[in-house]
C-alpha cells in the first residue's frame, strides 16, 4: 500500500530529514514563521488545549543570552542559526479552554483546576506540538535542528516565567555545509507495532 502523500514530500517531511547541525546565513522570516504556525496550529491536543508557547529569538542580545545556558556543543549552532525558537508548555492554558472549547467551556475548571494535572497535560500536548512544529519547519523548507542539551534552569529564567515549562530549544534555518550526521538505524515494524 502507497501513502497518499507524494514520495517527495514523504522524503522532505521524514526520510530524508535530519536534525541539522550547520546553517546558511539565509535570514528565516516572520512570513515564514508565520506560514509554518498556519500550517502546525491544526494538530491535535486533547481538549484542543493548544499548550505550546514559542519564543523567537532575533536578536543579538537576547542570542547571547541564550547561548550562555546551551550545552557547550550545542552553542557554535545556536550561535549561527539564523533562527532559534524556544518550545515551551504554558501550564495556566486552561485560562484560554473557554475560548477552544467554546462547546464545553466547563473543561477549564472541570479537569484542569488543579496546577500537577494541567502540568502533565501541558508537557504532553506542548510536546506534540512540538513535533508538528518541526515537521512543519520541513515543510516550509527549512531545517530543524531540535536540542535538549542546555541548563532548562537557567533558559527559563531568563526567557519564561513560572507558568512556563521549557521543552526544547530548535535551532532553524537552510542547512548549511556538512550539515547532516550519517541517518541512524531504527527499530524495524515487528519490533515497534505488535497486534493483539
Amino acid at each position: 500500500m502507497s501513502l497518499v502523500l507524494d514520495p517527495a514530500a514523504q522524503d522532505l517531511l521524514f526520510r530524508e530529514a535530519r536534525t541539522a547541525n550547520t546553517f546558511t546565513d539565509e535570514p528565516v522570516s516572520e512570513e515564514q514563521v508565520q506560514a509554518i504556525y498556519d500550517l502546525v496550529k491544526y494538530g491535535p491536543t486533547a481538549f484542543n488545549q493548544s499548550p505550546l508557547r514559542v519564543v523567537l529569538v532575533r536578536s543579538d542580545d537576547a542570542r547571547a543570552r541564550l547561548v550562555k545556558h546551551m550545552a557547550e556543543g550545542n552553542q557554535p549552532k545556536t550561535s549561527t542559526a539564523p533562527l532559534v525558537a524556544i518550545l515551551a508548555a504554558d501550564n495556566e492554558f486552561h485560562e484560554e479552554l473557554p475560548a477552544l472549547m467554546p462547546h464545553f467551556p466547563q473543561a477549564k475548571d472541570a479537569f484542569f483546576s488543579e496546577r500537577p494535572v494541567r502540568e502533565s497535560s501541558a508537557a504532553l500536548n506542548a510536546a506534540l506540538q512540538a513535533a508538528y512544529f518541526i515537521i512543519g519547519v520541513r515543510a516550509a523548507g527549512l531545517a530543524a535542528g531540535p536540542m535538549t542539551g542546555f541548563d532548562a534552569a537557567g533558559i527559563e529564567k531568563e526567557f519564561l516565567d513560572g507558568d512556563h515549562s521549557l521543552l526544547m530549544v530548535v535551532n532553524i534555518g537552510k542547512p548549511g555545509e556538512d550539515a547532516w550526521f550519517p541517518r541512524l538505524p531504527r527499530l524495524a515494524y515487528d519490533e515497534v507495532i505488535t497486534t493483539v
